[in-house]
Parts: C-alpha cells; structure tokens; sequence
C-alpha cells in the first residue's frame, strides 16, 4: 500500500530538508508568513492555491490580522508498526515537504517574511482505562461524527476532519487510579522558543513537574496543580 511519496516521514528526515520556514508540530508542519493587510494575505493564499492544484495537495490556511498561517500535513501518509502493519494516518509526506518548499519561494517572489517562532498548535489529552468505550462520547460531543474517532491515527484519538476543534487523545490511566485531574492540555511550539515559554510560565507562578523528557516534553502546572504539557519536536536534533 505504501510507497515512497506516501510514508510518513521521522523528524530526522524533516529536519533534513531544511524548511526555514517552517516548524514540525504535532502531525503537521506549520509556517506564518507576516502581511501587510488582508487583501496581501488572500493574494499569497491566491497564488498558494494554484501550487497546490498543480500537485493536487493543498495546505489548510487561515487569514488574520497581518498574517497567513498554514499547515500542510497529508491525510494518507503510511505508517508501519513494529508488526509491519501499514496504517493510513495523517502526517507528513513527502509531498507536503515538496509543496512546503514551493511556498517559500512563492513568499520570497511576494516580499512576505515568515514568522516561525509564532506558530503554535494545541491538542486535548484526556486520561482514560478504556478509550474505546467513552470515546464514541467525545467524538459526538466535539465534531458530531462517529467517522471522527480513529479519523488519521491508529488509536481512538478523536480528530475533526474540517479542523474547528482541537484533537482530542487519550492517555492511559488506571482502573481504581485515586481521582485526579484527567483532562489536560498539550501546547506545541517551535524549539527555538520552549526555554522561553517555559520560564514565561515559572514567571507568572507556575511550577515545573517533570521535565525529564524536556525540551521535548515539559509538563507545568499551574497553582492549582492543573497541568499542561509543553512540547517542542526535537526528533531531529542532532545530540553532541
């Protein structure tokens, strides 16, 4: 079923291609181009749109107050489990580096400079012993369709095909687990700014309750003790 084009690719292959303006975060990869006023930005996303048709790959976009945002990720990215299971899973392709590129040189040809350090992407993690069993609720409650749960992922992970709620994953949790918060938040930034939004956060009272898996992953809470999980893809980081 898969084919070269079609493999999801690892972080070091990303990094690889060198897409300055461009971040990896969560499943896709994610630019924002700054513009002078609207009609600059629905222009770029004019001449972005062509690209796109010329391949048959389009990225989603949103149009804002002095910025383009966009995420290209591919719907039919191919994953393989330790079993050589082939799952059809939404991530990044080929394609969607190729295409990634493509719209670079289309900013540089309009003038428009890219803003990595300012993209961002949150998801919902909901810590559950049975995610088959009460996630058939959630997708009804966040998107309306049963065709939500598992949608791009080979878990129950919920995720709206049209994008207008964040995804929602489950964690593992015990059966008997003494009460505790289960819902909490996950907040993907570009590496060059994890140090700086986590001392942000410590600023502001928050403290830091795990960051062993940091810079990757860095889980704050607040003074409550509700949690949130900051998280930077550093799979292709070289180590020294």
């Amino acid at each position: 079923m898969g084919s070269p084009s079609t493999d999801m690719l690892g972080g070091a292959q990303i990094a690889a291609a060198r897409l300055t303006d461009w971040r990896k975060l969560a499943q896709g990869l994610h630019a924002r181009y700054v513009v002078g006023d609207f009609g600059a930005g629905a222009r770029f996303v004019a001449t972005v749109a062509e690209a796109g048709d010329e391949v048959g790959h389009h990225p989603r976009a949103s149009i804002g107050r002095g910025y383009v945002d966009l995420e290209l990720v591919s719907d039919d990215a191919v994953y393989r489990d330790d079993e050589g299971t082939e799952h059809v899973v939404e991530w990044v392709t080929q394609q969607d580096l190729d295409l990634a590129r493509r719209i670079s040189e289309i900013a540089a040809d309009q003038g428009l400079t890219a803003d990595p350090t300012s993209v961002s992407e949150m998801e919902l993690g909901l810590d559950t012993p049975g995610s088959a069993r009460i996630a058939p609720v959630w997708a009804a409650l966040l998107t309306g369709s049963a065709d939500s749960q598992g949608r791009g992922s080979p878990s129950d992970e919920v995720r709206d095909a049209t994008v207008r709620v964040p995804n929602l994953w489950f964690g593992d949790a015990e059966e008997n687990e003494t009460p505790r918060q289960r819902f909490h938040i996950e907040i993907y930034v570009a590496r060059e700014v994890i140090e700086q939004r986590v001392a942000a956060a410590l600023a502001a009272g928050g403290t830091v309750v795990d960051d062993s898996d940091a810079p990757g992953l860095t889980v704050i809470a607040d003074q409550d003790g509700n949690t949130a999980v900051l998280c930077a893809d550093v799979s292709g980081t070289t180590k020294d």
